[in-house]
């Protein structure tokens, strides 16, 4: 299984159950499957899943599932421990059962440290490295987004805002080139759909997107519905809304974060007010009628003079384009491992701050969808906790969607009696209060559950990014330095 969302995690456990597969990796016997997972969840921090997973892939998978399937075939007829040490030997395979949290007298984690010295110490994520990235193999009207081919266009992001997993985890910023890679893949998926979604955290920064967009404009692909995700402000155009519009599209969505630019350079977000509004002068000239941006609350440091400069800022865009239906898609801020920001907690205040953006916003007539502040402490708990967090997981299973049952099981868990009962983990100590995990700021000393697990850059970097960030400090040149970008090389080229 690959987890995307934190809330993607739970549902491992109904379809083990549904398969008659012990949940606990530790009560599978011989004849019974080995079960395996990766995805950005599982890279960033395994631990409250872990106990459930036999195998768990860390990074890109390109290379790494087809290494992991071709040592299952070879081990074939080994005892199921003898295969799970082979495999903990190949770079980027965790085997959480040969590894063992450990805690200090008072509860604390101290660390996660192998049963052997055989077993390797820690774990590097895997990355992809060369020319091509993904694109679909399966087309189907069954599909969350039904008949269309994804094409990824860039992994991960050149802007590095400081709360951001997507950029700072699948580090370096890649781009596959035109020729060989983009043009190819898209061409394979016009055999089947007429429909192209263009996919990556930043599209519009590959350094060739205004010459894929002119290919795709071409008359012979007139009749071509293209989709792409969220855009940097900083790199529309009014040729990218002029195409986006005769393709189908209707908007067009921007992360902005916040409104205010003291908060923006706090998180690294390197963009101005003025950028903001030019992109949204575009996409008005280009013929969409739309503009979705995306806002988030309880950033570090915020105060609510940041809320009253977010609303301040739809309310001039909307002043400033009128005809162009503007939604505010607004989320909580939720600490991410392997992020500068992992330290931080959830801001309690958020919950305030998100209803006051959406009453005062939508009397203006502006569209405002905020996302659950209650499912954002949850997607915190999960991805804050150690393994301590695998009973409560289990115990909420068949009631994951209740927030009341989260809150409630997790408050059992500190007692006796629920420790004690068909716990495979009862060895260790009682969980943490639920506002430690959630609300508090750690120290940066402080032992992270997956502090074994090796991310593109070293712990000390991101100590570093944490400081100039609360500093106010935008610069990254340090990361440019200390992982490559990998792109192709491109001449003449057209802004």
């Amino acid at each position: 299984m690959s987890l995307s969302w934190e809330l993607d995690g739970p549902v491992l456990l109904d379809l083990l159950e549904e398969q008659h597969i012990p949940l606990w990796s530790s009560q599978r016997k011989e004849n019974e499957p080995i079960v395996f997972g990766g995805g950005p969840v599982l890279t960033a921090n395994p631990e409250p899943m872990a106990p459930f997973f036999d195998v768990i892939l860390l990074g890109d998978g390109e290379q790494l599932v087809p290494t992991f399937i071709e040592s299952l075939h070879k081990t074939k007829g080994l005892q199921r421990t003898e295969r799970l040490e082979y495999l903990a030997q190949i770079p980027g395979i965790y085997i959480p059962s040969l590894y063992e949290p450990q805690y200090s007298p008072e509860g604390n984690l101290i660390g996660v440290k192998p049963l052997t010295t055989a077993i390797p110490a820690s774990i590097h994520k895997q990355t992809w490295r060369e020319k091509t990235l993904n694109h679909s193999a399966v087309i189907t009207p069954e599909a969350a987004w039904p008949n269309i081919h994804m094409v990824e266009v860039v992994r991960s992001c050149p802007e590095m805002c400081r709360f951001c997993l997507a950029s700072y985890l699948t580090l370096p910023f890649r781009t596959p080139p035109l020729e060989e890679g983009l043009i190819p893949a898209i061409e394979k998926g016009l055999t089947a759909t007429k429909r192209i979604g263009l996919l990556g955290a930043s599209v519009t920064q590959h350094p060739q997107f205004t010459e894929l967009l002119r290919w795709i404009n071409k008359e012979q692909f007139s009749d071509i519905r293209l989709s792409v995700s969220s855009v940097r402000a900083s790199t529309v155009t009014s040729e990218l809304s002029k195409i986006l519009s005769k393709h189908g599209n209707k908007s067009l969505t921007m992360a902005i974060e916040s409104g205010s630019q003291r908060i923006r350079t706090i998180i690294n977000k390197k963009l101005s007010e003025e950028e903001i509004f030019r992109a949204t002068k575009y996409i008005h000239e280009g013929g969409l009628t739309g503009l979705k941006l995306y806002g988030m609350v309880g950033l570090p440091t915020e105060q609510e003079t940041d809320i009253e400069a977010t609303m301040n800022l739809m309310l001039k865009l909307k002043q400033s384009t009128p005809g162009l239906r503007l939604t505010l898609g607004v989320s909580t801020f939720v600490p991410k491992a392997h992020t500068p920001f992992q330290w931080e907690g959830v801001n309690p205040d958020a919950k305030k701050r998100l209803k006051i953006l959406s009453k005062k916003l939508k009397s203006k007539g502006i569209e405002v969808r905020p996302e659950s502040f209650g499912w954002s402490i949850i997607q915190t708990l999960i991805s804050r906790s150690d393994r301590r967090l695998a009973p409560v997981i289990a115990a909420v299973r068949g009631s994951q969607n209740s927030l009341g049952q989260w809150k409630q099981i997790y408050k059992a868990s500190r007692g006796e009696f629920f420790w004690e009962t068909n716990n495979p983990l009862m060895h260790l100590p009682k969980p943490p209060p639920w506002e430690k995990i959630i609300f508090e700021s750690w120290e940066t000393s402080t032992i992270l559950p997956w502090m074994h697990l090796e991310g593109p850059l070293k712990h000390e970097q991101l100590i570093a990014h944490h400081q100039q960030a609360l500093s106010g400090y935008s610069e990254t040149s340090d990361i440019q330095e200390s992982c490559i970008s990998i792109q192709p090389k491109v001449s003449n080229r057209q802004d």
